[in-house]
């Protein structure tokens, strides 16, 4: 068994929630249940450190009171368990509205973020949240985003930029998600402009998943950033091209990772806005090698173990309810997070 303590393995509890609840989906499973799920994994003795969350009705609510996180806290800490990053809900049918909007929409993007941060503030008082960041997006879609692709970059930037005076007013660190139903974050090139543009490294990042960034050497959604060549049947070395080139742009700004395996398939509708398919760390479709390929994120241009994240979350959304209900699939998880700190990971 590994020596190495660091980064401490969380699991995201979102995945009850996303794909979940509306019309002809599958019901939300409940924050209780998902926290129950995850504390039962474990393998060899070695069971996840804590969870990431959503801030998003029925799990946490944006809105909720110091008593109820107080209450948060309390039910984390009963499973042993700490929280480490947490999603603002920044979208139109959350309350929020687009970075790219006009006046009244990119207010309520600020808004649905400082009451993010007053959350993450409030579960680090109560000493819960030891490390981790708040997750954005720019919550608009490529489409629209593709209409001025330059004024609507610079907009989603400006945006940020009053976001994380917000976050750093709290003390709190802000990861862009990099994935391809984003506008303005569907490429690897456009997400670095982005970034580059609001220029606040130690403040607004980028939160990187290993499933999404897969999609990004393929150029699904941004076809003129795509880096593996045209006809691409998954040769190792062209693959490992690929990923050194992208990871080399965008590991100097990753603040947040998180851990997921792709079969390079993407699930949506129309020829945009699509989005990856997350899959079983077990899938034999899987295109990810994942406990070598972390390491194109966790260490540097020299090989070198970056030590930059003190915890790793595995993301698997849009999982059936039936699936997750299976030990099995949560022991599988935790043994490829395992194995990641194991390669890449440190004491």
């Amino acid at each position: 068994m590994s020596k190495n303590t660091f980064p401490k393995l969380h699991n995201a509890m979102w995945p009850g929630l996303v794909g979940k609840g509306s019309p002809g989906a599958e019901p939300c499973i409940d924050l209780d249940t998902m926290l129950n799920l995850t504390a039962a994994a474990e393998v060899d003795g070695v069971k996840f450190d804590g969870v990431d969350l959503f801030l998003f009705e029925p799990h946490v609510s944006i809105d909720a009171s110091d008593d109820d996180l107080k209450r948060l806290a309390d039910k984390v800490r009963a499973k042993n368990f700490v929280v480490g990053s947490v999603v603002a809900p920044v979208w139109p049918p959350t309350g929020g509205g687009s970075a790219m909007g006009g006046a009244e929409e990119r207010e309520k993007f600020v808004g649905q973020v400082r009451k993010a941060c007053r959350i993450a503030q409030k579960l680090r008082d109560l000493e819960i949240r030891p490390y981790g960041v708040v997750r954005i997006d720019s919550a608009c879609s490529v489409t629209d985003w593709e209409k001025d692709p330059k004024g609507n970059t610079k907009r989603i930037a400006e945006t940020f930029k009053e976001a994380g005076k917000v976050a750093k007013a709290h003390g709190e660190r802000l990861a862009a998600e990099g994935e391809i139903c984003w506008g303005g974050m569907h490429s690897w090139k456009y997400m670095l402009q982005v970034l580059e543009a609001v220029g606040q490294p130690k403040v607004v990042g980028f939160q990187a998943d290993m499933a999404h960034t897969l999609l990004y050497t393929l150029g699904y959604n941004a076809s003129e950033h795509r880096i593996v060549p045209d006809k691409f049947s998954w040769e190792p070395g062209k693959f490992h091209a690929a990923m050194v080139k992208m990871t080399k742009a965008l590991r100097p700004w990753t603040i947040d990772f998180h851990v997921a395996q792709n079969d390079a398939t993407v699930r949506g509708s129309g020829s945009h806005d699509k989005t990856g398919r997350h899959c079983l760390a077990t899938d034999p479709n899987g295109k990810l090698n994942i406990a070598r390929d972390a390491g194109y994120w966790m260490r540097d241009d020299a090989g070198k173990v970056t030590k930059k994240f003190k915890h790793i979350c595995w993301d698997g959304c849009m999982f059936p309810n039936d699936v997750m209900g299976k030990p099995e699939t949560w022991n599988n998880i935790l043994s490829a997070m395992i194995q990641v700190r194991e390669n890449h990971g440190w004491s």
